[in-house]
C-alpha cells in the first residue's frame, strides 16, 4: 500500500479534516499539493536540512518550510539568542532596543532601507506598504506583477477576472473580497515594459504604486527592472518591490543589491529570521515617515522573538559568506540534476539562477504534465527526499547532500522516463494527482 509507511500522519490527517479547514494555514503545506499517501504530512522534528516526520521516516528537505529556513532548522546560534530572550521576557508593556539595532542594521544591508517598520509576516508587510503608498500619494489604484499575499487589497484583482488560471489561484473565486475594490488593483505580466506603460497611461495621475516580485527563480530580462524604475519616475508613482521570497539569499540586501535597481519601499520576511515569525517594510525616509500618522498597529508586532532571531540571523549569514555558498552549491545542484536527466534520456532540466534553481519538466500536455510532476514528488518522497520543483536553499545544503539527492533524483528520472516509453504512467502512479492551487506570474 502507498501509505503504509505514513500511518501515523494519515491518521492525524483525518483528524485535521474534521477541524482544521484546508488542514493547513499556508496553501503550499496542503498535503494535495504533493503525493498524497506518500509524502510526509506531519513533522515530528527537524535539524539542518533533514525532517523526521510522525513515523519516524527521514527525508532531506529541499522547500526550507518555503523559505523561511535559510542557516538550518534548528540552527543554534540563533536558537541560543532567542532562548536568552525567552528569559529575559518575549514582549514588554514599553519598547524594546532590538528593534532599533535591527533597523540599523537592515539599513546598512538594503539599498532602498532609510527607515524601517515591523510586522509578522510578509503578506502583513505588502499590505502595509501599499497603504503607506497610497497614503503617500493620494492615490488609490495599485498596480503589481507577482504574490503578495492574502489581503483583500491584492485578491481584488480577481474581481474583474474571467480566467483566474492565468493570474492568482486557479479555481479559487476572491470570496469575501469586497466588490467595492473592484478597479483598484491591476496587475500586469512579468517582462512586458510595453504593458505596463499602457496600464500607466490609461490611469494618470490615478496610481499609487506599483508593486512587483523583481525575481525569484530566472533572471530578469536585460534593463528590465530599470525600465520599470524609469516608468515610475515618469509617472510619480512609488515603486515597491516584494522581496518576500526573494531577500538574502541571491545578495543580502536582496534582488536590488544583485541588479542596483532601488526601488522606494522593499518588503522582506521568511528567511530574514530563519523560521521565526518576522517582517519587515524599508524604504526611502521621505515615503516611510508617512507611517507614523497610518492607523497601522498590532501588539505582536512589538515583540522581542522576531527581532532578537532576525538580528543573529543576519548577522551569522554575513559572518557564514551566505550568498557565496548558496552560489555555490545551487550551482552544483544544477549541474548535478541536469546530469541526472541527461542520463534518463528524460525532456527535463535544472534552470534558474543558482540561488533559486528549479526543477522543469518540458511537457506540453499539461495533463501528462501533472501526473509526471506527482509521479516525481511520489518517487522522491520514496526514496527520503522533499523536493518537488522550486528549491530553497539552506546554510546546511551541501555537496554530499546535493549528491545524495542527485542519486535518488536520477531514480525517479529513470522511473518516469520507462513510465513514458511503455505509456503506462497511471499505473505507476500510487497517488491523486497533485492538485496545485498556486501560480504566481514570476518564475
Amino acid at each position: 500500500m502507498a501509505n503504509e509507511r505514513i500511518t501515523n500522519s494519515l491518521e492525524v490527517y483525518n483528524r485535521a479534516k474534521q477541524v482544521i479547514p484546508g488542514v493547513a494555514q499556508l496553501i503550499s503545506r496542503r498535503p494535495s499539493r504533493s503525493a498524497l499517501g506518500v509524502s510526509p504530512i506531519y513533522a515530528r522534528h527537524a535539524k539542518g536540512c533533514r525532517i523526521w516526520d510522525l513515523d519516524g521516516n527521514e527525508f532531506i528537505d529541499w522547500h526550507s518550510g518555503y523559505g523561511p529556513i535559510i542557516l538550518g532548522y534548528c540552527d543554534p546560534v540563533v536558537d541560543a539568542a532567542v532562548k536568552r530572550q525567552i528569559g529575559k521576557a518575549s514582549i514588554y508593556s514599553i519598547l524594546d532596543e532590538g528593534a532599533v539595532c535591527l533597523a540599523e542594521e537592515l539599513k546598512d544591508v538594503i539599498p532602498s532601507a532609510e527607515m524601517v517598520r515591523f510586522c509578522k509576516g510578509g503578506g502583513e508587510a505588502c499590505a502595509i506598504a501599499v497603504r503607506i503608498a497610497r497614503a503617500y500619494t493620494g492615490r488609490d489604484k495599485v498596480l503589481f506583477c507577482g504574490y503578495h499575499g492574502w489581503h483583500d487589497w491584492y485578491l481584488a484583482a480577481n474581481l474583474n477576472n474571467d480566467n483566474l488560471s492565468e493570474h492568482l489561484f486557479n479555481g479559487i473565486e476572491p470570496l469575501g473580497v469586497p466588490k467595492a475594490l473592484l478597479g483598484t488593483v491591476a496587475p500586469f505580466p512579468y517582462g512586458s515594459l510595453e504593458c505596463l506603460s499602457k496600464l500607466l497611461e490609461e490611469n494618470v495621475d490615478q496610481v499609487a504604486c506599483i508593486i512587483m516580485e523583481p525575481m525569484r527563480s530566472e533572471e530578469p530580462p536585460g534593463g528590465y527592472l530599470q525600465g520599470v524604475r524609469d516608468l515610475a519616475n515618469k509617472h510619480n508613482v512609488i515603486l515597491i518591490f516584494d522581496e518576500v521570497s526573494s531577500g538574502f539569499r541571491i545578495a543580502l540586501g536582496g534582488v536590488q543589491e544583485y541588479t542596483g535597481i532601488t526601488p522606494d519601499i522593499s518588503t522582506f520576511a521568511k528567511a530574514l529570521s530563519n523560521g521565526y515569525a518576522l517582517g519587515v517594510i524599508v524604504g526611502q525616509r521621505d515615503y516611510m515617515e508617512v507611517a507614523e500618522k497610518l492607523f497601522v498597529s498590532s501588539a505582536y508586532w512589538d515583540d522581542t522573538i522576531g527581532v532578537v532571531a532576525g538580528l543573529a540571523t543576519l548577522r551569522e549569514l554575513q559572518i557564514r559568506k551566505a550568498v557565496s555558498h548558496f552560489k555555490e552549491v545551487g550551482s552544483y545542484f544544477r549541474s548535478s540534476i541536469n546530469e541526472a536527466a541527461a542520463v534518463a534520456n528524460i525532456d527535463a532540466s535544472c534552470r534558474g539562477t543558482s540561488s533559486f534553481p528549479k526543477i522543469h519538466f518540458d511537457i506540453k500536455d499539461p495533463i501528462l504534465l501533472k501526473k509526471i510532476e506527482t509521479l516525481f514528488i511520489q518517487e522522491n518522497a520514496r526514496q527520503g527526499l522533499l523536493l518537488s520543483g522550486g528549491i530553497f536553499l539552506n546554510l546546511s545544503h551541501n555537496h554530499e547532500i546535493v549528491d545524495r539527492t542527485a542519486e535518488a533524483v536520477a531514480n525517479s528520472f529513470k522511473i518516469i522516463s520507462l513510465a513514458l516509453e511503455r505509456d503506462n504512467i497511471d499505473k505507476v502512479l500510487d497517488v491523486p494527482l497533485q492538485n496545485d492551487l498556486f501560480r504566481r506570474l514570476v518564475n
